[in-house]
């Protein structure tokens, strides 16, 4: 909230006796009434001015020597009025923040309520800030929750083995008809997806990589032919409105492959790596598997952990939509998730899934929305659920946080920038926002302290 008027001209603190009074409004948003006596404003009026005439240009003056008076005519009273209001209001409420120990969400709705020379000034700020949550008793709550064992069996490791297997497969065009095992390149059109444009799509025949009654359909068919049939939807398919039915596909057949796999023995091992025998293999394997699985389960009791705590906090919907009789109640009131926090989640998701569409199906978001026959709005709302559980989860890690004063050292979050840094091309660097990742590091690092403290929480 600096302004180059501070930078020129620092206000000494003594001069800000301001009055000023706090309402808080609903969605976790709050108003301030700020106001400023005549001499208080008359200070800042008197920086503007100073700050102007090092910039106003008068014949016969060299710069920044031009009279006050002059300065004043030239650039006229309203606009001194609002460069003064804007100095004022930046440094008063910067201030008030700091000292009321307010954490806002986004940039402030700044109203001028009075402004004139001679007069006091009076403004107001609306601005989200970020609630204080009454935490139930979390470390109870954390002592149920444990981290359960994790075993691999045999088959989870030959599934790892076909699918190195398969990697290292060689292919062969084919000429004749598609039979299963085959891999298999198409061209496929439906009305329903990517709406009716041709979409391409490779995979093996007959191990489920498509649609079944699809690709029964290919068998026999030669690279080059042509064909149109009917086959059914999936009743898990993402669009719902398609469970189930038929549609009709006009599918090319681009290529045919033999997949010719190698021989899984102590030679195959040998060719992934330094392992000397296949059993080498797969006790590494095992050891991997046996990794990402702990892991998945440490990040299930992670998100056990902050669910269970947010439901003791949390209103609690009932079936008729109303809030249950022992919902957690805050200052009197029930408590609100910050619609800004919100609404920029539900629009972080949306660029996800936006990227996640463009990167999976080729296709735009307009041709999405219209194969699910959706509006951009629709989708939006969709995500408004998981984006409140995760603003809430966000809070409950922070109030912990604070509970347990957990801090950020300089030390960690400059260790955590560069090991950021290093991730991106010096290229990529020039277009990140410095602050944002300081930021983002900065919150990476507590949320992952606060989950250790959680997480020793639980072993005890």
């Amino acid at each position: 909230m600096r302004s180059e008027y501070e930078n020129a001209f620092p206000i000494p603190p003594l001069l800000i006796i301001m009055k000023t009074e706090l309402k808080k409004l609903k969605n976790s948003e709050v108003e301030i009434n700020f106001e400023l006596d005549e001499k208080e404003f008359e200070e800042y009026l008197g920086k503007a001015l100073a700050h102007l005439k090092e910039h106003v240009k008068v014949d016969g003056f060299r710069k920044g020597n031009v009279p006050k008076e002059m300065v004043e005519k030239q650039v006229g009273q309203e606009n001194l009025l609002m460069d003064a209001g804007d100095l004022a209001v930046k440094k008063t409420y910067s201030k008030f923040v700091v000292e009321n120990k307010l954490e806002p969400i986004g940039d402030p709705d700044v109203q001028i309520v009075k402004i004139a020379k001679g007069n006091p000034f009076l403004f107001k700020v609306t601005v989200a800030v970020l609630p204080e949550i009454e935490l139930p008793d979390y470390k109870e709550i954390v002592s149920q929750v444990k981290v359960g064992k994790v075993e691999v069996d045999e088959k989870e490791i030959e599934e790892a083995i076909v699918y190195l297997q398969k990697s290292r497969a060689t292919f062969t065009d084919k000429t004749t008809g598609a039979e299963k095992k085959d891999y298999v390149k198409i061209e496929y059109q439906n009305e329903h997806i990517g709406g009716g444009k041709p979409v391409k799509d490779m995979f093996i025949l007959g191990e489920a990589g498509f649609l079944p009654d699809f690709e029964d359909n290919l068998l026999g068919m030669k690279p080059g032919d042509e064909k149109e049939f009917t086959a059914k939807f999936p009743e898990n398919t993402p669009d719902k409105s398609l469970a189930g039915k038929e549609g009709v596909f006009k599918v090319k057949m681009v290529a045919i492959q033999v997949m010719a796999l190698p021989e899984i023995n102590d030679e195959f091992a040998k060719q992934l790596g330094a392992f000397d025998t296949l059993v080498a293999l797969k006790e590494n394997l095992k050891t991997g598997i046996g990794l990402e699985k702990g892991e998945n389960e440490r990040m299930r009791a992670r998100g056990e952990m902050v669910s269970k705590i947010a439901e003791k906090i949390y209103p609690v919907k009932s079936a008729e939509g109303g809030v249950s009789q022992d919902a957690k109640q805050f200052n009197g009131v029930k408590f609100e998730l910050p619609e800004k926090m919100v609404k920029y989640e539900q629009e972080r998701l949306f660029e996800d899934m936006k990227n996640q569409i463009a990167s999976q199906f080729k296709i735009g978001l307009e041709e999405y929305l219209a194969s699910v026959k959706k509006t951009e709005e629709e989708i939006k709302s969709s995500f408004k659920l998981e984006a409140e559980k995760r603003i809430k989860n966000f809070l409950v890690l922070r109030q912990i946080g604070k509970a347990e004063n957990i801090e950020v050292s300089a030390t960690e979050l400059e260790e955590e920038m560069n090991k950021v840094s290093k991730r991106y091309s010096k290229e990529q660097l020039e277009k990140i926002d410095i602050n944002e990742l300081r930021e983002y590091s900065k919150g990476a690092i507590f949320n992952e302290k606060v989950f250790q403290f959680l997480e020793n929480l639980s072993h005890q």
